[in-house]
This record gives C-alpha cells, sequence and structure tokens, in this order.
C-alpha cells in the first residue's frame, strides 16, 4: 500500500520586515515560494521519488531573484559570488555537494551529479565548476547571480564594518539559505541545501549548507531536514544529524527533536536558525527563532501553504 507524501521548504531564517520591501514584493515571494512547492508536488503526486522533488523544488529558488541561492545570491568581500549546496538520499545515505563554486547556474544539480557520477561527497571551486561542465549542466558568467538588493546589502554591511555597528545588522542582511525536504510513496526521504553564503563573508569562507550532517541530512525512517542560518554553529553542532540521532537513538518526538536545535541549541549562540523538516509519518515542520522565515509545505491532504512572516497563505496545491 502507498504512504503518504510530502514536500517541506524554506527560503532562509534571514527575512527583512515587512517594511522594506512592497506588498508587490511579498506576494512574488511568496508565489515563487508556491512555484517551488509545486514543482515538487508535480514528481511526488504521480510517485517519483523524494530526490526528484527537492531537487526540483531547490532549482525554483535558486531561479528567483529572492532568495539566497543561485541568481540572487549574496556577494563575497571581494564583491564576487561563491555558492555552495547539498543534496541527500535517505533511502542509500548516498550524498553529493559542492563548494565555492562560481559558475555553475544550479549548484543543486552539480550536488547530484557529485553523488551519482562521482566518487565523492564533496568537489571545491574550480574544480566543481569544471565537472559540472564536463556533466553538462548550465555554466554562467558569475555576474549572472548579481541583484541589486545584494549589492545594496554588501554595501550596508561594508559601511557597518567600517562605523563598528556590524553586530546590529539584521539577518536578512548577513545571510540566507534555501532547502526542501521530501517524502514520497516509497516511505523515502531526501534533502537538499543550497546558499550563497552570507554577505561580505571572506573568500573562500564554507559554511554548513555543503557539509552533510550540518546543514542537510536525511536517514529512512527517521527524517530530512534542510537548516538555515549561521554555518558555523550548525557545524560545529553537527545540527542536521543531531535531529535525526534524538530521533533514532534517543526516541524523541519528531517536533521536540527539531525544536531543541531551533529554541535550545543554537539559539544558545546568539544565532538565528531554522530548519525545514519532515518525519517518516509525512509530518513537515518549519521552526525558526528569527523575525521570519520564507516556508512552505504541501503535506498529504494537498493543501499548499507559504509563508515569510507570521501569518500563513493557504490554496489547494
Amino acid at each position: 500500500m502507498a504512504g503518504p507524501i510530502g514536500i517541506c521548504i524554506h527560503g532562509g531564517c534571514g527575512t527583512l520586515d515587512k517594511s522594506l520591501l512592497t506588498p508587490a514584493e511579498w506576494a512574488e515571494t511568496r508565489a515563487h515560494l508556491a512555484a517551488s512547492l509545486r514543482a515538487a508536488w508535480a514528481v511526488l503526486s504521480k510517485g517519483g521519488k523524494a530526490l526528484d522533488a527537492v531537487e526540483a523544488a531547490v532549482v525554483v529558488m535558486e531561479d528567483s531573484p529572492h532568495f539566497n541561492a543561485g541568481h540572487g545570491a549574496a556577494l563575497t568581500a571581494a564583491s564576487t559570488h561563491e555558492l555552495d549546496a547539498s543534496i541527500m538520499d535517505g533511502a542509500t545515505k548516498g550524498a553529493g555537494a559542492v563548494c565555492t563554486v562560481k559558475r555553475i547556474r544550479n549548484p543543486i544539480k552539480a550536488a547530484r551529479a557529485v553523488m551519482e557520477r562521482s566518487d565523492c561527497v564533496l568537489i571545491a571551486g574550480d574544480a566543481a565548476d569544471e565537472f559540472a561542465k564536463r556533466q553538462g549542466l548550465a555554466i554562467v558568467e558569475n555576474s549572472y547571480f548579481t541583484t541589486q538588493r545584494r549589492l545594496d546589502a554588501l554595501a550596508s554591511l561594508k559601511r557597518r564594518a567600517e562605523s563598528g555597528t556590524l553586530r546590529a545588522a539584521s539577518e536578512a542582511e548577513r545571510h540566507g539559505t534555501v532547502g526542501a525536504v521530501a517524502l514520497d510513496r516509497a516511505g523515502n526521504l531526501a534533502a537538499a541545501t543550497s546558499t550563497g553564503g552570507f554577505n561580505n563573508k571572506p573568500v573562500g569562507r564554507v559554511g554548513d549548507t555543503p557539509i552533510v550532517g550540518a546543514g542537510t541530512y536525511a536517514r529512512n525512517g527517521v527524517v530530512a531536514v534542510s537548516g538555515t542560518g549561521q554555518g558555523e554553529f550548525f557545524i560545529r553542532n553537527a545540527a542536521a544529524y543531531d535531529i535525526a540521532a534524538r530521533m533514532d537513538y534517543g526516541k524523541h518526538e519528531f517536533k521536540a527533536s527539531v525544536d531543541a536545535l531551533v529554541f535550545d541549541v543554537l539559539k544558545s549562540h546568539g544565532i538565528g536558525a531554522g530548519f525545514a523538516a519532515i518525519d517518516a509519518k509525512g509530518q513537515v515542520y518549519a521552526p525558526y527563532n528569527t523575525l521570519g522565515m520564507a516556508r512552505g509545505w504541501i503535506g498529504d491532504d494537498g493543501r499548499l501553504v507559504v509563508a515569510t512572516h507570521t501569518e500563513e497563505f493557504a490554496e489547494a496545491a
């Protein structure tokens, strides 16, 4: 008998204050979240694989200027883009990732290629760009990823650094990530995450997104999670893996396990954090400890929900 299906996504916990974008811009952000969910649902509802669903969802967000991944990614201190991504198959624990890539239009596709067409888990920098090119993936100029919003954020952070007010910068000025988790009819879980890192980051910096067990993790029968927040602390706490371990070995409840990371472990470091998560029963959950987090989900009932702040918007998938 076929089991339940579900998809849950996030567009980063570094969400702007509502007043900083127009109602039309917020509406377009939600529309792009809905498009991401529908791309995944088109896979899952036809009996497709969770792995295909999370990749499809992330590609939509990488192509959107509203999220810090792909087109619209954060800029380094040198005003360039270095992107990271990873994907994990809960059925096999297979995983692939790329980091500090500069020319791959959709880094999540490269991460999957690493998993399926190489003997590696993680390939970095120019070598990853060349690997993606050999695999026939779309290659672009680094400037393709740039948007005016990211240029403005970089300029703001540089001013703050000069004036000594960097600690006062908002989550939205600093960073953001996109991610997706899914459960398919066969009971397989998968997770995928993609990011441009944080604005004004040092060249060569790598966060949690491409580190399996830190920002991305999936294990059949347990959970799939994708995180967003300051990656250094996700790495130090093996955050994504910790959620699975609490559930699998500690026998803790699903939501309590995710909450423990968001509102206790990671919050104790004074950082913003959030997760998109789904368990083996198809329960979806997307908690965050910041002003807002772009997010959305479709459960087995086919009800689509998207949100950026506290208010949720629902419609049929």
